[in-house]
């Protein structure tokens, strides 16, 4: 599941196979009821980068449920959310009434330049075929001045459930499945590459901070289920498993986060790297 990325280069196949699995009702409803509450953890850290303020205009873009729209609006921001999933924006849209969702693509944004104050999104960037131009729409849409800000995980050992999983399927399982190839999941988890990104878009003065996150499962077996059943291409590699397989995964899940077990079940830290860019000019 680790691939070589090269920025500004497109995947064959790999938009249309994350686009079947996010139109698909039940991935994103498991997502809303497991991994977003992890990754809206994130959401008012990604506002104050931005610099969300009452009367900003604001972009999220790879909504999902719509949950930073909605913080940013609580704000009192214009937020509109997009995303490239029907059943994301159809959802996002029943649980936030009187909020703008629409469809559309992170790589072409239907937008005219300078119409934003800032342009977010919460772990999307991980997920598009093309990063680069993502970022390149990004500024092309925000005003001289505005932020764009995205998160993603942090390198995977020290993303406790995540690198957990990836190190039982390697021993336990086998990464040899049949889904179309895409950009490497954590290669804008280093610092440099992406600081880098941004400036190859035309931000300047790109920073990078740590949002600590937190997890808590009732048990490790929820971490297998929850990734089962509400990711795309993580989804498809434990789906791919045979049972026996799965059993040894299960197992060994058990075994490695057993160390971070409380009272109340266990708490694993996810934490994000959260990359603020600022467009040129005056604010």
């Amino acid at each position: 599941m680790r691939y070589a990325i090269a920025m500004g280069v497109d995947y064959p196949g790999f938009h249309d196979f994350e686009l079947a699995g996010w139109e698909d009702s039940d991935v994103a409803r498991h997502y809303e009821q497991t991994i977003a509450a992890l990754t809206r953890q994130s959401n008012e850290p990604l506002l104050d980068s931005g610099g969300i303020v009452a009367g900003s205009r604001l972009l999220d873009v790879a909504c999902g449920p719509g949950f930073l729209t909605s913080a940013a609006a609580r704000r009192g921001a214009h937020a509109i959310g997009i995303d490239f999933s029907s059943a994301q924006v159809a959802g996002a849209a029943r649980r936030h009434p009187g909020l703008r969702f629409e469809l559309a693509d992170a790589g072409a944004l239907p937008f005219p330049d300078a119409s934003f104050d800032a342009v977010l999104t919460n772990f999307g960037m991980l997920h598009f075929p093309d990063a680069a131009r993502a970022a390149a729409e990004a500024c092309r849409v925000l005003v001289p001045g505005g932020r764009f800000a995205f998160t993603v995980w942090d390198q995977p050992e020290r993303v406790v459930a995540m690198g957990a999983l990836l190190r039982a399927v390697r021993t336990h399982g086998t990464l040899d499945i049949r889904i179309p190839a895409g950009p490497d999941f954590f290669a804008l988890s280093e610092p440099l590459r992406s600081q880098e990104l941004l400036r190859a878009a035309g931000f300047e003065s790109p920073t990078v901070e740590y949002v600590r996150q937190v997890w808590h499962v009732g048990a490790p077996e929820e971490v297998f289920e929850a990734f089962q059943r509400a990711t795309v291409r993580m989804g498809a590699l434990l789906r791919a498993q045979s049972a026996e397989q799965s059993s040894r995964i299960r197992a060994a899940l058990r075994d490695e986060l057993g160390a971070y077990r409380g009272a109340d079940g266990y708490d694993l830290p996810m934490p994000a790297l959260l990359v603020t860019g600022h467009k040129p000019g005056p604010a």
